[in-house]
């Protein structure tokens, strides 16, 4: 019995202490650092308290960065899931080339984010101004990423576009779990495409819709990549997002201790929305 369980030990200790090394210790540090004035640089600091989370309160920046922040993750987490949704439904049906289209609507997943947000940084810059003014449509004759009120909805795009691709694989993972029968029992019952969504599709993929709501929102509440490449937090901090506005304070603005305290109230947060969604989800499916 042991010499069987002896190949589960070496494979599983390895990684608790890897995960140990690189995420959690990492992480108590921070939290350690978030009640003192270290700047991340010296290697002197005094016990500061809470004086770190008041100030956070306190701070027009990151009230700014929260607010963008949670805006992006709400818009994202909707349209991903509307649109996900809407193509799973059009791959799953009997169309010539589906496995073809199934393919080509998950490349965005398996590209990289920075890449990603480069290449269409390039777009938003010169590919789609000119195209505006050749064609005369205003909308498209400037770069969005240059304007304080529209930079946010380019991000949005490009953070659309990547995250489709793994959402509808998921929704089109739970819509192959329904039985065919229940489809045919409707037809024979005369119901329409949109009582058949609603009565038999929608609440048997509900743990899947669950699933994706939860990963979408998690996903958007700690959107980085896109910044960094769009707009790098501009123009001025107009798309300052959480986790750029902790990276950049601090690792390079000396804010080592103060962002390690914003961290700590970041992860907080995200747990508490992750939480609550699961648990209000979840309890809709089973009304379903």
């Amino acid at each position: 019995m042991n010499k069987r369980i002896a190949p589960y030990y070496w494979m599983t200790v390895p990684a608790v202490i890897l995960f140990f090394v690189f995420m959690t210790l990492p992480a108590l540090q921070g939290i350690y650092y978030s009640f003192t004035n270290y700047n991340g640089f010296g290697k002197g600091y005094d016990f500061v308290g809470f004086k770190n989370y008041f100030n956070l309160f306190q701070d027009d920046n990151v009230g700014n960065a929260y607010w963008f922040t949670f805006k992006f993750a709400i818009v994202v987490t909707i349209l991903t899931n509307i649109l996900s949704l809407l193509i799973a439904l059009g791959l799953n049906a009997k169309i010539k080339f589906r496995n073809f289209f199934r393919g080509i609507y998950f490349l965005p997943n398996i590209l990289s984010v920075l890449i990603v947000g480069y290449i269409f940084n390039y777009l938003f810059s010169n590919v789609f101004p000119i195209w505006g003014q050749n064609l005369g449509i205003n909308a498209l004759s400037t770069n969005i990423l240059g304007s304080e009120s529209l930079a946010w909805i380019g991000i949005v795009i490009v953070a659309v576009w990547q995250s489709v691709a793994l959402n509808t694989i998921l929704y089109l993972a739970g819509l192959q779990t329904i039985p065919t029968t229940l489809y045919e029992a409707s037809n024979l019952d005369g119901a329409g495409k949109w009582r058949e969504f609603w009565s038999i599709t929608f609440p048997l993929i509900a743990p899947f819709f669950t699933i994706n709501m939860v990963l979408a929102m998690k996903n958007s509440l700690m959107v980085f990549d896109q910044i960094v490449a769009l707009t790098n937090g501009g123009p001025g901090r107009a798309t300052q997002s959480i986790s750029h506005l902790i990276y950049t304070g601090g690792f390079e603005g000396g804010e080592y201790a103060y962002q390690s305290a914003n961290s700590v109230i970041y992860f907080i947060v995200i747990a508490v929305i992750s939480i609550l969604q699961i648990r209000f989800l979840q309890r809709r499916e089973t009304d379903l």
